[in-house]
C-alpha cells in the first residue's frame, strides 16, 4: 500500500512539475520595454507609434511590451504589440487595463519594468522612455492649455498632465538602477524618446545601471522615433549587438527626418557608451581643474568659446565637443593641451554613433553640456545642479562659476511650449 502510494505521489509531483514549468514564459533574446506616456498634448503621436510597432510586432526573438497611458482613453494599458494588417487603429492584445496611473512617478516606471522583465524574460532589455522631456533641469511654463489657472513645472523627462508630476533626472535614475537591481542585469539599452535627453549629465545618472545609452540633443519632432522602420531592420538581423541595434536606432532617426519617412525636421540623436562614462568624466574634471587656474584674459577667452558654442532649444545646452575644441582654439596659454586632448579622445571613445540631420553644420556632436551663458543663466539652476551625480564626481560647476563671476544677465527664457 505504501508503494503504491509513493509511486502515486511521486506522478503526481511529475505532473505538477511538468505543469509549473510548462506555465513559466520563455526567455527570448530582447525584450524592448516602452514606456509611453501619453498623458499629456502627444497623445496622438502616442497612438501613431503604437500603430507603426504593429506593422513589425513581436517575433521569436523579440517581445515588444509596452505600458500606454492615453490622455483620450483615460486610462493605462500594458500591451503585447503583435503584429496587424490594419493601419488605423491599435490592435494588439491588452494584458493589463491599470486605469489612471501616475506615469509622472518613478515608481511607475520601476514597477513597469520589472513586470515586463519577469513576464517576457529575455537574455537582453531594451528600455524605452516616450515624452516630453527636458535634459537635466526644469523648467516653468504659463500655459493655460495644460492646466488652466496654474502655474505648471514640468521637469526633465515623463511629463503627466493628470497629476502634474514628471521624473527627475536623479529620479530616472533612481528607477532603472533598482529595476535593473531587481531584475538581475544591467538594461542592455536605455533610450529616450524625448525632447533635449542627450546630456552627459543624464547618461551619469545611469552609468551603473545601463549599458548604451540613446537620446537626443535637440527637440525631437512629434512624431518621434520611427517605430516601423526601425523594427523592421532589427528583426530582419535579429542576431545585431546592443551596440548595433542603438546604431541602428539612431541611424533610423536621421534618416526619417532627412527628408525621409517623417518629412524634413532638424533632428540629432546620438548612442553612448556608458562604460566610458568615468573615462570622460575625468577627462572634464581635468579641463574643469585647468580652467579654474586661468588668468582673467585667458578666463574671457573661455566664456566667449562657451557663448559661441552649438547650443539647442535650450540655450545652456552647449555641444560639449564644440565647446572643447573652440577652448582649443582660442590661444589660451593656461588650458594644458592634454586637457583639451583628453577630453577630445575620450569623447571618441564614449560616442558610438551620432547622426544629426545636415543644417547643424558639423556642430552637434551628440553629447551635451550645461553651459549656461551668464551669471543670471547659471544662478537659476546651480542649486540643483549640485546634486546630480555627475557634478559630484566632476565638480563642473566650480569651473562655470569662475567663468561667470562676476558677469551679468537675465534667466534662461521660459520655454511656452516643449514640442
Amino acid at each position: 500500500m505504501r508503494e503504491k502510494l509513493y509511486v502515486l505521489l511521486c506522478g503526481l509531483c511529475f505532473i505538477y512539475g511538468a505543469v509549473a514549468q510548462a506555465a513559466e514564459p520563455s526567455q527570448k533574446d530582447w525584450t524592448l520595454l516602452v514606456y509611453l506616456n501619453g498623458d499629456n498634448n502627444l497623445d496622438s503621436f502616442g497612438t501613431t507609434n503604437l500603430e507603426q510597432m504593429e506593422t513589425v510586432g513581436s517575433t521569436d526573438h523579440l517581445n515588444i511590451v509596452v505600458q500606454w497611458a492615453s490622455l483620450q482613453n483615460g486610462k493605462t494599458q500594458r500591451l503585447l504589440v503583435q503584429k496587424s494588417t490594419n493601419p488605423s487603429s491599435v490592435t494588439s492584445p491588452v494584458l493589463q487595463d491599470m486605469g489612471v496611473v501616475d506615469m509622472g512617478d518613478w515608481h511607475t516606471l520601476e514597477s513597469f519594468i520589472e513586470w515586463g522583465a519577469k513576464n517576457f524574460p529575455a537574455k537582453h532589455y531594451f528600455v524605452d522612455v516616450w515624452d516630453h522631456g527636458s535634459g537635466w533641469h526644469a523648467i516653468q511654463i504659463e500655459n493655460s492649455a495644460v492646466r488652466p489657472g496654474h502655474r505648471y513645472h514640468p521637469t526633465d523627462i515623463s511629463w503627466d498632465d493628470n497629476s502634474g508630476n514628471s521624473i527627475t533626472t536623479q529620479q530616472l535614475g533612481q528607477a532603472i538602477a533598482q529595476a535593473s537591481q531587481a531584475i538581475g542585469q544591467k538594461i542592455d539599452i536605455y533610450g529616450s524618446d524625448a525632447c533635449l535627453m542627450g546630456m552627459v549629465e543624464v547618461a551619469g545618472e545611469l552609468r551603473d545601471s545601463v549599458s548604451y545609452f540613446l537620446g537626443s540633443q535637440e527637440v525631437e519632432p512629434g512624431a518621434g522615433w520611427p517605430y516601423d522602420a526601425f523594427l523592421r531592420r532589427w528583426t530582419a538581423q535579429p542576431d545585431l549587438t546592443a551596440a548595433q541595434i542603438a546604431t541602428a536606432l539612431a541611424e533610423e532617426y536621421g534618416k526619417s527626418y532627412t527628408d525621409g519617412s517623417s518629412g524634413g525636421s532638424s533632428a540629432t540623436m546620438a548612442v553612448y557608451d556608458l562604460s566610458q562614462q568615468d573615462q570622460i568624466e575625468n577627462a572634464i574634471a581635468n579641463l574643469k581643474a585647468s580652467i579654474l587656474k586661468l588668468d582673467a584674459s585667458d578666463l574671457a577667452k573661455v566664456t566667449a568659446a562657451a557663448s559661441s558654442t552649438q547650443s539647442f532649444a535650450y540655450r545652456d545646452y552647449g555641444d560639449l565637443h564644440d565647446f572643447v575644441t573652440r577652448i582649443g582654439s582660442a590661444s589660451t596659454r593656461g588650458v594644458a593641451p592634454t586637457d583639451i586632448e583628453g577630453v577630445l579622445t575620450a569623447f571618441q571613445n564614449y560616442v558610438v554613433s551620432n547622426d544629426v540631420t545636415p543644417n547643424f553644420n558639423g556642430l552637434a556632436n551628440g553629447v551635451s553640456i550645461w553651459l549656461p551663458k551668464n551669471q543670471g543663466e547659471f544662478a537659476d539652476y546651480s542649486s540643483n545642479y549640485e546634486a546630480m551625480a555627475f557634478e559630484g564626481r566632476t565638480g563642473w560647476s566650480q569651473a562655470l562659476k569662475q567663468m561667470y563671476n562676476g558677469s551679468s544677465g537675465g534667466s534662461v527664457p521660459h520655454i511656452l511650449f516643449m514640442p
